[in-house]
């Protein structure tokens, strides 16, 4: 089943709605579609602007903090922590996608006041001191003119803003996939506590990573 433009943002509706109804978002921007020149469509946030500065060599603190106060993300978690999801179609065909993942860089109030929160179980994953924070990106982009088999595959996987960390993954990543990786991943708590009341999505992309890159360390998206 081809995953169009309007179920792509249909479903980021109705994940964010999950996310506040369980109150593991306190801020959030609901997706936004917008038409362009070549008949391409962008469903990102209202408030998406320029992103370029997470792009430049710049203190992660300071990105993020311009991120938070321009309100650039569709999700602001409990914690601080800011999701981004942005795809591109043209036609019903997916062009490109950020998600991304920003922890906030100021977990201090948790974990230097552990009695207000030790009473509520969503905090569990983020109470130790030894956690050392860092983003995460999957980009997907179908340009043959961006695409180097195994250097910089279409869909992949970045970490802590290294400029040349691309893990190959197996297709590009729907919102439910993605979410349910952060959720897993850094609230696992609230994940074994609330994943039966957040909707499952079952339609996935195409595969997209090469037979080379299959033979390397990369990421699998469940089919």
């Amino acid at each position: 089943m081809t995953l169009s433009a309007d179920k792509i943002r249909k479903q980021v509706e109705i994940l964010t709605a999950d996310l506040i109804r369980l109150s593991l978002c306190n801020h959030q921007n609901f997706p936004s579609v917008t038409s362009g020149a070549g008949g391409f469509k962008d469903i990102s946030f209202s408030k998406a602007g320029d992103l370029s500065m997470v792009l430049k060599n710049q203190p992660y603190r300071e990105i993020y903090t311009e991120l938070d106060r321009a309100q650039a993300y569709n999700l602001k978690m409990i914690d601080g922590a800011l999701i981004q999801m942005m795809y591109r179609f043209k036609g019903n065909a997916l062009k490109g996608h950020r998600l991304a993942f920003f922890p906030s860089p100021y977990l201090e109030e948790f974990q230097n006041n552990p009695d207000i929160y030790e009473s509520d179980e969503i905090f569990a994953d983020i109470m130790m001191r030894n956690i050392v924070v860092f983003p995460l990106r999957f980009d997907f982009d179908s340009s043959s003119e961006i695409f180097v088999d195994q250097h910089h595959p279409k869909s992949h996987l970045t970490l802590g803003q290294y400029i040349n960390c691309r893990i190959p993954v197996s297709s590009p990543v729907t919102p439910f996939a993605f979410l349910d990786f952060i959720l897993r991943s850094f609230y696992n708590t609230a994940h074994r506590k609330y994943s039966s009341e957040i909707n499952k999505f079952v339609d996935v992309f195409s595969n997209t990573i090469t037979d080379s890159e299959k033979k390397i360390v990369h990421v699998q998206i469940p089919s």
